[in-house]
């Protein structure tokens, strides 16, 4: 009898342990009533903190707007700085992690995405009048001009890619100091998602955005959100709470405020795997 016992006891320990390791640290988390901890950086119009600490931005907004779908209401609002987003992901110091986080093969190696949430492309900050004509990375390489960047950002990888010397890279927290590097002439153009550069260069005299559309069609990246690896039952939910809202009418007017429109909607064919893959 005693030995039936403690069968018993120890299948279902394996079972309390099986199902502790399928869920992942995130349902463990919402099963003992704790937050979901939504990391993201001060990348308008991306995500971005409220006054208060509020996680605004379109791809906050359609993360928590899935999350509510899912019957996730409890989150709390985590910013820290760009780069240290996908640290903070794989350290357990949050949960999910937004912002126009891109796609990139060098990133599916360490954390796993959702399927994509937004098509973007990248664009640059020059003074007015763009002086020195620099409209792509092949521009910046021949110039052999200094370009700013947010360390951490795609368009580091895309300006070595191309052959612009890493000496030529001027790497930044955020991009209010690439701004600031453009404006004080420390650099001659300044690199970012497109969206960023249109929103800057709006609301800041002196500066302009160059045209998306001059750059190629391996620039153009799709948008997801981040989750651990062993998240995957969670982001697999996250996925399947998308059909029915990502590029409806409900979500395009909840964004709009932050310039996502129809034509940033993903299409059928794209998928976290091809991006993954090939970007």
């Amino acid at each position: 009898m005693k030995t039936k016992i403690l069968s018993t006891v120890i299948s279902a320990a394996l079972a309390v342990t099986a199902s502790s390791a399928l869920a992942g640290p995130l349902e463990d988390r919402i099963a003992a009533g704790e937050p979901i901890r939504l990391g993201f950086a001060a990348a308008a119009p991306w995500a971005h903190p409220g006054e208060n600490g509020e996680p605004l931005g379109f791809v906050n907004q359609i993360t928590l707007d899935l999350l509510e779908k899912m019957g996730h209401t409890n989150i709390e609002p985590v910013v820290t700085d760009w780069a240290g987003l996908i640290p903070s992901l794989i350290a357990g110091r949050v949960d999910v992690i937004t912002g126009g986080m891109y796609i990139l093969g060098s990133r599916c190696e360490n954390i796993d995405f959702s399927e994509p949430i937004g098509q973007f492309g990248n664009a640059f900050i020059v003074p007015d009048g763009n002086p020195e004509g620099l409209q792509t990375y092949e521009d910046i390489k021949n110039a052999g001009v200094t370009m700013a960047a947010v360390a951490g950002y795609v368009n580091v990888e895309e300006a070595l890619k191309v052959g612009i010397p890493e000496s030529n890279i001027m790497q930044l927290p955020g991009t209010t100091e690439v701004l600031a590097a453009v404006k004080a002439g420390r650099a001659s153009i300044g690199a970012m998602t497109a969206v960023e550069a249109y929103d800057l260069a709006d609301k800041t005299d002196g500066i302009e955005a160059t045209d998306t559309n001059a750059l190629p069609q391996w620039t153009f990246n799709w948008v997801a959100v981040g989750f651990h690896p062993e998240d995957d039952k969670f982001r697999d939910e996250f996925n399947a709470a998308m059909p029915g809202y990502l590029g409806s009418d409900e979500m395009l007017a909840a964004v709009e405020q932050w310039d996502y429109f129809p034509d940033n909607v993903p299409g059928d064919d794209a998928s976290m795997e091809w991006a993954c893959a090939n970007r």
